[in-house]
């Protein structure tokens, strides 16, 4: 249904050179490869926790029975 091609691409890639210029697009690249990267890290400690909660809770119930 909604989905960019190949032309709307282009498009958006030479709007972003005209906007920053060829000397910042490294730049922007690094902080958005941080930005995925912490992220993801912030997505695997969420579920870490949740994993590490749930099996002491079922730790504890199983020590009640």
């Amino acid at each position: 249904m909604f989905g960019l091609g190949m032309p709307e691409l282009i498009v958006i890639m030479v709007i972003v050179l005209i906007i920053f210029g060829a000397g910042k697009l490294p730049e922007i690249g690094a902080g958005l490869g941080r930005g995925i990267r912490n992220f993801k890290n912030a997505g695997k400690e969420i579920q870490d926790e949740v994993e590490t909660t749930a099996k002491l809770n079922e730790d504890a119930h199983s020590k009640k029975s």
